[in-house]
């Protein structure tokens, strides 16, 4: 199997080139209209805001209620919106960032490709789940230059962390289905905190806890605010739940054989009698549980580009994949003042986290 990102990107020709510089700078041009969150503890990441050189294009903008990076991710999921033509047999991994997208994007591919690959000769062992199922926005779109995803054979597992309030028509109409995954707040800004900082390389510039949290529970994060985020999907899978999957982190971990079923279910590859009976299922979750995953030489020392002129190394998306390691640094008002705005946004649509 090729992957997307290596068979997407041919040569193009120069009057093309151009044609698609002016199409990222109109991207551009827009964006610097958005409202922005100018707060100085919550200025983009030093390593990653080395292109373009305005400065206001480093600040979080504000796209339709939801809040990006101007520079990488907004741009992407413009052009995105405006060329990406799903078809049918897509299948859409959709998360807000940290609530456990490498996990589930291995468990998705190594399910949706079992009979072309079994476990011991997975593209999972050599690649990075996010090698496997690229980003919309930030891999394929991102990267300020078109990809042509007609050259990649069905059924295509691709990703997106933007919110399903933002799909285009065409993007919903399609026939395509979306995995959504989520996870308790409180575990999903941690992870969150810690991700940022990972990133960041200055440690003059790493991002208090304190400043980030109030930030969060204000919304300004990328692709937030959370809560609007995940009830987006929420009430898609209440109306469409034949073309809706939402998943929970926490019941992921808790039984993953049995979320593992229902999610090759949904992407319409189920496990045979014969499978379960031959240990296909185990072999899938051993191979992508998280310590599989973290102690493959790919992602300990592999890197992905994330920018035009940056890579980061694949060991950041591994850290605990724990549930309840919010304890760990919230203080007691922190935690109560976040229950407290998950109880007032979730209100009513019967959706509830466990701890």
């Amino acid at each position: 199997m090729a992957f997307p990102l290596t068979i997407s990107f041919t040569a193009k020709t120069k009057e093309e080139e151009d044609r698609q510089k002016q199409m990222y700078k109109r991207y551009d041009e827009l964006i610097l209209t958005l409202p922005a969150y100018t707060q100085n503890s919550i200025m983009l990441p030093e390593s990653i805001k080395d292109s373009p050189s305005e400065e206001k294009l480093r600040q979080y903008r504000q796209y339709k209620g939801f809040w990006f990076w101007p520079d990488m991710m907004l741009p992407g999921f413009m052009a995105a919106k405006d060329h990406f033509i799903p078809r049918p047999s897509d299948i859409l991994i959709c998360t807000p960032l940290k609530v456990g997208t490498t996990w589930l994007k291995a468990l998705a591919f190594a399910t949706l490709n079992r009979n072309d690959q079994p476990c011991k000769q997975s593209l999972l062992l050599s690649h990075n789940p996010h090698d496997c199922v690229p980003n919309l926005e930030v891999i394929l779109y991102g990267r300020k230059r078109l990809p042509d995803l007609t050259v990649v054979p069905s059924p295509r597992l691709l990703s997106t962390h933007v919110p399903y309030q933002l799909f285009p028509t065409s993007w919903l109409s399609s026939g395509c289905k979306f995995v959504f995954l989520c996870r308790n707040p409180k575990d999903t800004f941690i992870s969150y905190w810690h991700y940022l900082n990972k990133l960041i390389e200055d440690v003059n510039h790493k991002q208090s806890l304190g400043d980030m949290f109030d930030a969060f529970l204000k919304g300004v994060h990328l692709n937030g605010p959370l809560w609007d985020h995940v009830l987006g999907f929420w009430n898609a899978s209440l109306v469409n739940p034949d073309k809706v999957l939402f998943l929970k982190y926490e019941e992921l971990k808790s039984d993953t054989a049995v979320n593992l079923k229902k999610l090759a279910e949904f992407m319409g590859c189920p496990f045979t009698e014969e499978e379960e009976r031959d240990g296909v299922l185990e072999k899938i979750l051993d191979m992508c549980s998280f310590e599989s995953l973290r102690n493959l030489e790919v992602n300990k020392t592999g890197t992905m580009p994330l920018k035009l002129s940056h890579d980061i190394g694949n060991e950041v998306f591994f850290r605990k994949g724990e549930v309840g390691d919010w304890v760990n640094f919230l203080t007691p008002e922190m935690a109560q003042r976040l229950d407290q705005a998950m109880e007032q946004k979730f209100e009513g649509s019967g959706l509830s986290f466990k701890e």
